[in-house]
Parts: C-alpha cells; sequence; structure tokens
C-alpha cells in the first residue's frame, strides 16, 4: 500500500466519493499504525443545502475550500467528530464524508477505544470511525496526500459491487443519491435496506 497522489483524486466531489470506496484511510500513532478500508462515503456538493459549505467559507468550514485532498475534521451533535475529504480545487467548498471502514491494522487498539464492539461495528459510523482511530480536530485542514498522522492510501484489495443511495442523517436536500457503499459489506452503517 502507498499513499495516495493528489493527481489520482477525481476533481469531482461525487467522482471522488466513489473512488475512495475500497481504498485506504491511514492514522499513524507512537503506538502503531491503525488502518481501514473505506466502504462507506458520501458527497457533499456545491450548492447541496446539507453541505457545510453551502453558507459560504466560515473559520470552521473553511478546510471544505481547500484543493481535492485535504481533511475537514467536525465535532457534530456535541458527541464526536466526523472526518471528511475536501473533493474539488482550492476555493470550492465540497467533501466527502467519511462514513465506515473495515478494519484493516490496529484492530486491538481500536477495540480498547471502543470497548465492547464487535470488529465489523469498530469502525462503522462517522463516530465510531473517528473514535476507533482517534481522530478529532487537530486534524482538520491537514494534506492526506502527504506524509503525516492521518493520509490515504490504495486500495490493498478490489472494492466489491458499489452501491448508492440517498445520505443517512440528514434533513436537507436528503434526496440526491449521494452516498457510496460497498454492497454486503458488515461495516457498512445504516439501515439494512441501504446497505445490501
Amino acid at each position: 500500500m502507498r499513499r495516495l497522489r493528489r493527481s489520482e483524486l477525481p476533481v469531482n466531489t461525487v467522482a471522488l466519493a466513489r473512488y475512495l470506496i475500497g481504498k485506504t484511510l491511514v492514522r499513524e500513532t507512537p503506538q502503531g499504525r491503525m488502518s481501514g478500508r473505506i466502504v462507506e462515503t458520501e458527497a457533499y456538493l456545491v450548492g447541496d443545502a446539507a453541505a457545510h459549505s453551502f453558507i459560504g467559507k466560515t473559520k470552521r468550514n473553511q478546510s471544505t475550500f481547500l484543493k481535492r485532498g485535504h481533511a475537514y475534521v467536525y465535532f457534530v451533535y456535541g458527541n464526536w467528530y466526523a472526518i471528511n475529504v475536501s473533493g474539488e480545487i482550492e476555493g470550492v467548498g465540497a467533501a466527502v464524508l467519511i462514513r465506515a471502514l473495515e478494519p484493516l491494522e490496529g484492530i486491538e487498539r481500536m477495540k480498547r477505544r471502543r470497548p465492547g464492539a464487535a470488529t465489523h461495528e469498530l469502525a462503522r459510523g462517522p463516530g465510531c470511525l473517528t473514535t476507533a482511530l482517534r481522530i478529532d480536530r487537530r486534524f482538520d485542514g491537514l494534506d492526506l496526500c502527504a506524509p503525516g498522522p492521518v493520509w490515504l492510501g490504495t486500495a490493498v484489495k478490489p472494492a466489491g459491487r458499489i452501491g448508492r443511495s440517498v445520505r443517512i442523517g440528514i434533513t436537507k436536500n436528503a434526496h440526491p443519491l449521494l452516498r457510496f457503499y460497498e454492497r454486503g459489506n458488515p461495516c457498512v452503517s445504516g439501515p439494512v435496506r441501504l446497505r445490501a
């Protein structure tokens, strides 16, 4: 596995959301590496009322306006963090939410951060994922195509069949089919009808 080059990332948020299925999210720590296959994503586009960038650039969402391949990390519901990948050219606000991973490396460390969770549930959902990998606001704006504590890697095995659905847990502009997932993967989040 190697780090993804920015030139490999589509300059289109929907295409990027699909492209990232099967790729790897890596978290380097002093105790060792944790990683997982990306099995579920959601695209948040320019002009999308559900996107944080819809209101224009702010201190909170400014990382969505970085060139594709940067982390946008935010605190949500007063409870947990979510990690996104900026998806367009610099100055255009759009991002891909990474919703779920299939754990690959550092599983025992993930389990210590998510006690009681089965392996397939460790990074199943955005908040579970960031908790398991110890990702928080410190990494907002990080270049995921450069050496660092969090980066995007190539696929360790090909992605299976990719499904597409409405996004989960939003009320604004909820109808577009902007969620992508690996069909039949037990690590995918959401209701059964949206992961078959």
